[in-house]
């Protein structure tokens, strides 16, 4: 070979060499591929919740009393047992009345005949509410038929008549109570004006239901007012929920609630009122919180569920059934935006999404994204804008 020849050869080699090292430096150097977890971006049902903790309990319930100071005898009712309206639960033997005792057990007959007449005056007045609510439910059906009334101006009418049904048949026990309230005063004046005389006030139950708890044990005397059984009905069950102040402004009558009363079991539930005063109380950080009892009624009957029994409360706030969503987990926050990092061709790209309603699982997405993509779960500060990345998991 020329020497001319050999040069070039040698030039070329060593172009080569040149060549392949730079290109295994290349290689040693690359951005090394991030793994991660992605999911992909779908529509579905999406709802937001405000859940707190709360009781169930039966209401009305009724507390039966010693009218009188007495001798109180055995009670044999036990907790659980059932009573009707009007039934004797117990029996007290009174101690004479002097003259005193006996003006002020007239006064309490005439206290007690007064208020049985304004509880009958409220069921005549929750009647005539429930009428009127009737008639607009019905009206408001009409027009809804017609298509000049809209869907949530019908379920509110509907919701109307359901609540004065409640507060009438409220009225009714209020009334019934009023009534065994009247008859235990008018007990109280049994053989009151002979000295000598020990009459025996039978002590009756104002509305039918279950006892729900005994307070006195044993025979004994008692003074007047003595709380001695407490009387409701289990089949009038409801949830009773504190919630913040700031976020009772945002409940309605009529929204749906789930109740997780333990061991599986999820009851519905709907809101029926949201009380009018709220109240202090402190937290477990020992931070003092404004809040507000809610009240929901159960829709299905649960016979292992009790007067007083914990509930974790699901208030529903908003529902979609078909919103485009992406895992919660894929969101941050990049100044006063919301962004997302997609997956395109291996790298990750990070864009700004316009978010909507959320809950702790995922988030409804307006717009920034497309059904279908995929996201990177919980990015590391290793992913960036433009990084090489691996899926290694996917949802």
């Amino acid at each position: 070979m020329k020497p001319a020849a050999r040069r070039i050869v040698r030039i070329a080699l060593r172009v080569a060499l040149g060549l392949a090292a730079a290109g295994g430096l290349a290689w040693l150097l690359r951005p090394e591929q991030v793994p991660v977890d992605t999911a992909a971006v779908a529509r579905g049902p999406l709802e937001t919740t405000l859940d707190a903790e709360g009781e169930t309990r039966i209401q009305p319930r009724r507390v039966i009393a010693a009218p009188v100071a007495g001798r109180l005898l055995a009670v044999d009712l036990r907790e659980g047992d059932a009573v009707a309206a009007g039934e004797t639960v117990a029996r007290l033997a009174v101690a004479p009345l002097d003259p005193r005792d006996r003006r002020q057990a007239e006064a309490a007959v005439a206290s007690a005949r007064a208020g049985r007449e304004e509880a009958l005056a409220r069921v005549s007045e929750a009647k005539a509410a429930l009428a009127q609510s009737r008639l607009t439910r019905e009206r408001s059906e009409r027009l809804a038929a017609a298509g000049t009334l809209a869907a949530e101006a019908l379920d509110q009418a509907r919701t109307a008549e359901r609540t004065q049904a409640e507060l009438l048949d409220a009225a009714k026990h209020r009334a019934e109570a009023a009534a065994g309230e009247l008859a235990g005063a008018r007990a109280a004046l049994l053989d009151g004006g002979a000295p000598s005389s020990r009459g025996v006030v039978r002590l009756t139950a104002p509305v039918a239901g279950r006892v729900l708890r005994r307070f006195e044990e044993s025979e004994r005397v008692v003074a007047a007012g003595t709380p001695i059984l407490e009387i409701g009905d289990p089949a009038r069950l409801e949830a009773v929920v504190d919630v913040l102040s700031t976020d009772a402004v945002s409940l309605a009558p009529g929204a749906a609630i789930r109740l997780d009363v333990g061991g599986g079991k999820i009851l519905p539930a709907r809101l029926r009122a949201v009380e009018p005063a709220g109240f202090t109380k402190i937290s477990p950080l020992g931070v003092e919180e404004q809040r507000v009892r809610v009240i929901g009624d159960l829709l299905e009957p649960e016979p292992q569920v009790g007067d007083r029994f914990r509930v974790l409360a699901a208030i529903v706030l908003w529902r979609g059934e078909d919103v485009l969503q992406v895992p919660a987990g894929a969101v941050f926050r990049t100044g006063e935006a919301w962004s997302v990092f997609v997956v395109e061709n291996g790298r990750a790209r990070r864009r700004e999404i316009h978010a909507g309603h959320r809950n702790p699982n995922s988030v409804e997405v307006l717009g920034g994204l497309q059904a279908g993509e995929r996201v990177i779960l919980y990015p590391s500060d290793r992913v960036s804008d433009g990084a090489r990345v691996t899926a290694e998991n996917e949802r």
